[in-house]
């Protein structure tokens, strides 16, 4: 007799899940492109939305900011403000080059002095995400890179 409460439990647990499993199997909706997210990017930013900019911002990019946060003593929230990749008087924001190599891609976006951008994604678990810590890490490179052009003009014999 114990043994039907079960029964009846397993059985409405199955009947009620299904249709959710079917549903959520049958609606497999492609990855969003690099492009829609950082259209949808661009838009939580101009709802002041940051739980959303923060899904769309990859896990690296997550961690560079909580690290940022912690040592200027303020919230993510705030470092995602100032470090936006759209300025608050943008009206609409120009993009070339879309480039998509596995999971990494990368867009061309003008600022707002009409320069253009490389803005770095990486897809996570199936999902295209704002990799902004690569970006960073491209403008360290290109520092370092100038860094030591400079030491060895420096360095080297050569008047002016």
């Amino acid at each position: 007799m114990t043994e039907r409460p079960f029964i009846k439990s397993l059985l409405a647990t199955l009947i009620l899940a299904l249709p959710l499993l079917f549903a959520a199997c049958g609606s497999s909706k492609p990855p969003a492109t690099p492009l829609e997210t950082f259209e949808t990017y661009a838009k939580a930013l101009k709802k002041k939305d940051y739980t959303s900019v923060k899904i769309l911002l990859s896990a690296s990019t997550m961690k560079m900011h909580e690290q940022e946060a912690k040592a200027q003593n303020t919230t993510v929230d705030e470092i995602i403000k100032r470090g936006s990749l759209v300025a608050d008087n943008q009206t609409n924001v120009k993009y070339r080059n879309e480039k998509v190599d596995g999971d990494k891609a990368t867009i061309e976006i003008q600022n707002t002095f009409g320069s253009w951008e490389t803005v770095h994604f990486v897809r996570e678990d199936g999902v295209w995400k704002l990799d902004i810590a690569a970006s960073a890490q491209d403008i360290i490179k290109d520092i370092d890179d100038q860094d030591k052009i400079f030491d060895q003009l420096s360095n080297s014999n050569i008047q002016p």
